[in-house]
């Protein structure tokens, strides 16, 4: 058993570079939840921890902590393996809304509580939202429930799960503290074992308009998730994936649901596509299916291009009081009231799209929320016509900015042209899929 170590001892010897004891940092987090440690010194341990890092042990102990904080969700009563995505997040990332269909229509068991945006990256709970009468407010006997009735739940964050960890994220948040490896994963891991999921694969994203800038530092993470998953008994596998443009061509929730709409159907765009395929293969694989990957793979990308998935798709948004008009008619869903079209000055081939400006732009228009009481605008966004490698001519559309009003309709037009980069030569687009 640990003696008592006061807060003030406890963020010091961090500071210094010393190692916690595992039932030193469990109190910690406990005192934390109980009110006895005061926000602004847990502000002062994860700068330490920021500064200093965790080791392995820590970071374990730092995932029980958080995990204990709150309940665990059993799944076992479904006699079957869950399988769970999660992404770092992105720009245009909506990836999940398809993904949880077609992995549900292969016959694996997809269950996903997810979170809300927050800056410049999107929230798939939001998108969510964006369909009349859709709820993400679940609880978890009927999160269970519709797990074994359908085999698709994506639902909003419940607050009783890891709640230690909402408030760490919170701190984080406003500390310039979160890009510690250690505490991504003990907060990503904390989560999903809360969550009861057997598998996860992680969709971390590497590049400009994403949280990790270079492949080293996701590869450090990348690790540390997966030993971490080991430890604890679910398996963790990773993809990385290129985020130097957005994801797609939507951005912005009501655009991007609609851009599920038609990839579900079979018409999605080819970077969407091969990120969706390959976690795809991944969580079939690491399902109860028995599927080996080039089946997994085959199987998932012939379902994706015959629109086999749609039925799935529109199940599961039906069992969520979601109004389905909209797959077959786009004008159910709310549309901006201005439209700009962003056009090309001159000829060449796309060289680069600044992913961090189109989000920051999507932003602006109200598609996001800066603060987290800050209300969102699903209308609102931008529709991307021209990507990496594409061949303009004066006057060709590179992008259509969907606005409140005419204003901000030519604030965030001429935004998204400063973030387009155009060559002289031909371009040809990098693969999506990095790692």
């Amino acid at each position: 058993m640990n003696k008592y170590v006061a807060p003030v001892d406890f963020i010091q010897h961090k500071r210094d570079g010393g190692e916690h004891a595992g039932g030193e940092l469990r109190a910690f987090i406990n005192d934390y939840m109980a009110g006895k440690v005061a926000d602004y010194q847990m502000s002062a341990w994860l700068m330490a921890v920021w500064h200093r890092g965790l080791t392995l042990d820590e970071t374990l102990a730092l995932t029980d902590a958080l995990l204990a904080s709150g309940r665990r969700l059993d799944l076992s009563g479904l006699g079957r393996r869950v399988v769970d995505k999660h992404s770092t997040g992105g720009v245009g990332d909506k990836v999940s809304m398809v993904l949880g269909p077609l992995v549900a229509d292969c016959g694996a068991i997809f269950g996903k509580m997810s979170g809300r945006g927050l800056g410049h990256t999107g929230g798939t709970v939001d998108k969510l939202e964006s369909i009349p009468g859709f709820h993400t407010s679940i609880d978890s006997a009927a999160f269970k429930q519709q797990l074994g009735e359908i085999g698709i739940c994506i639902a909003g964050q419940s607050a009783d799960l890891a709640p230690a960890d909402n408030r760490l994220y919170a701190l984080r948040d406003v500390t310039a503290t979160v890009d510690s490896n250690p505490l991504i994963a003990a907060s990503i891991l904390s989560k999903k074992l809360a969550g009861g999921a057997g598998a996860v694969v992680m969709d971390v994203k590497v590049g400009a308009g994403s949280f990790f800038k270079t492949r080293g530092h996701a590869h450090g993470v990348s690790h540390l998730m997966r030993e971490v998953g080991k430890r604890r008994g679910i398996e963790v596998e990773v993809i990385m994936t290129s985020m130097e443009q957005p994801l797609g061509h939507a951005v912005g929730n009501t655009l991007e649901v609609l851009e599920v709409v038609q990839t579900l159907k079979g018409n999605g765009p080819d970077d969407l596509v091969d990120v969706v395929v390959a976690l795809a293969t991944r969580l079939l694989t690491l399902s109860d299916l028995g599927w080996s990957p080039e089946q997994a793979e085959k199987e998932a990308r012939r379902r994706l291009s015959a629109g086999s998935a749609m039925g799935k798709f529109n199940q599961w948004i039906e069992y969520q009081g979601g109004d389905t008009r909209f797959i077959d008619d786009p004008g159910a869903l709310a549309a901006a009231p201005h439209r700009e079209m962003v056009r090309a000055q001159g000829s060449g081939w796309v060289e680069s799209i600044d992913a961090l400006a189109i989000g920051r732009t999507a932003l602006s228009l109200g598609a996001g929320r800066r603060r987290r009481e800050d209300k969102i605008d699903h209308s609102v966004g931008l529709l991307l016509r021209a990507k990496v490698g594409d061949r303009l001519e004066p006057g060709s559309e590179l992008a259509e900015v969907h606005a409140a009003d005419a204003g901000a309709g030519r604030d965030a037009a001429a935004a998204v042209a400063a973030a387009y980069r155009i060559s002289a030569s031909q371009v040809e687009p990098a693969s999506v899929l990095l790692d």
